[in-house]
């Protein structure tokens, strides 16, 4: 249980009790991934319908808020990362990992972030109105799905947690997730299948612009899952 209590306090923002962690408790936290994604949608979900109970914009905004708050923003602030290095290094390897690695942002990655937010607030607007509470839950864990299949088959661009995580993301725990959460969209809402290519889309773009994967590249992946399921979500 001390690498569930681990990945729930690096996924989330939850007031969780300290725990003694070493590295291998490190590794093995990715393998929790997909159940922080549970808590997160979960209160996502939560949000939603509370708001939802007065209006399904007022519901779009709660749940975008307590997404946003329950994450500290890390996947978005992931996301801007990204976006700056890929859009100023202009196809230069060095400048790409020099952006990459300065903690200020851009008019790139603030112009990925706002678009980002509306996309999901428009998006789950839509959801909201149809009543899908419990697949936001579904779209919110298959995000953090994404991170076991990129730190098993992306090369770590530097030594650090994620070299830890790959050790930790086993195919044969990725199998288990992916066939937990197939057989839950089985049977809440089955066209959240069609987002599994996503999760490889993702790393191939990774791989051809950076040649490996960094936690900013986890972030970006995780809400651009995220939103591909949300659209998915929201087509029929």
């Amino acid at each position: 249980m001390k690498a569930a209590i681990v990945a729930l306090q690096f996924m989330t923002r939850l007031p969780l009790p300290a725990v003694a962690a070493t590295e291998a408790d490190f590794g093995k936290a990715i393998r929790w991934f997909p159940f922080a994604g549970l808590v997160v949608g979960g209160a996502v979900a939560g949000a939603g319908w509370f708001g939802t109970r007065r209006d399904p914009a007022l519901g779009a905004l709660f749940a975008l808020a307590v997404w946003t708050g329950v994450t500290g923003a890390l996947h978005l602030d992931g996301l801007g990362d990204i976006t700056d290095a890929s859009g100023a290094a202009h196809g230069n390897p060095e400048r790409l990992r020099e952006v990459l690695a300065d903690p200020h942002i851009g008019s790139f990655g603030v112009s990925a972030i706002v678009l980002q937010l509306l996309g999901k607030l428009v998006l789950l607007w839509l959801a909201l109105r149809a009543q899908a509470f419990l697949p936001l839950i579904l779209v919110a864990m298959l995000g953090r799905i994404g991170p076991l299949a990129w730190a098993r088959f992306l090369p770590p661009l530097h030594e650090g947690l994620g070299t830890l995580f790959r050790q930790g993301a086993t195919l044969l725990v990725l199998a288990a997730w992916l066939a937990a959460w197939s057989l839950l969209a089985l049977a809440i809402k089955p066209q959240l299948l069609a987002t599994l290519p996503a999760l490889a889309v993702w790393p191939l773009w990774l791989r051809a612009r950076f040649g490996g994967i960094s936690g900013d590249g986890h972030g970006a992946g995780i809400e651009l899952v995220e939103t591909a399921a949300l659209v998915v979500l929201v087509l029929r």
